[in-house]
């Protein structure tokens, strides 16, 4: 879930920097802002990774991945879309009386949110399938076995 915020804070310094602005409280208020938006859709498809394996048998098999990946598709892009289009009127809005405030959060935001959502489709499953596996299946496994999962991880 944390490498959702590499992804989108990439896009978000290069909204910046492409848009002449500075690292400034509001810019950095919209970091906080993108941060839990990133990692909401960073948790969507991994949870369905999980739900797939647990409940409708699958193993955690390249296919599956892709299964996940498209059936989140539109949950997470109808996310990034609302957010992102919610934005467009400030960052459309720069050096206009009152907005000094709203358009580095709004660029910071709507840069993230691009790169991250690109991003999150090609990058994280690659991250999963290479780092996540065994960490998923013993989740999966602690979970069908009916125990409680944070008896597993004080072990």
């Amino acid at each position: 879930v944390m490498a959702a915020l590499p992804m989108a804070f990439i896009g978000s310094v290069a909204a910046l920097v492409l848009t002449g602005q500075t690292l400034t409280i509001a810019a950095m208020v919209g970091f906080v802002s993108l941060a839990g938006i990133a990692s909401r859709n960073g948790i969507l498809p991994l949870n369905h990774y999980v739900h797939l394996v647990q409940h409708e048998g699958e193993q955690f098999t390249h296919s599956m991945i892709i299964r996940a990946g498209q059936e989140r598709l539109a949950p997470v892009l109808m996310t990034a879309l609302t957010s992102g289009i919610g934005l467009v009127p400030l960052v459309l809005a720069a050096g206009e009386p009152g907005k000094e405030i709203l358009y580095p959060v709004a660029t910071v935001i709507l840069g993230g949110l691009i790169s991250s959502t690109l991003l999150d489709f090609f990058v994280h499953p690659a991250l999963f399938w290479l780092f996540g596996l065994k960490a998923a299946e013993a989740v999966t496994g602690a979970t069908a076995a009916g125990l409680d999962l944070e008896e597993t991880h004080c072990t």
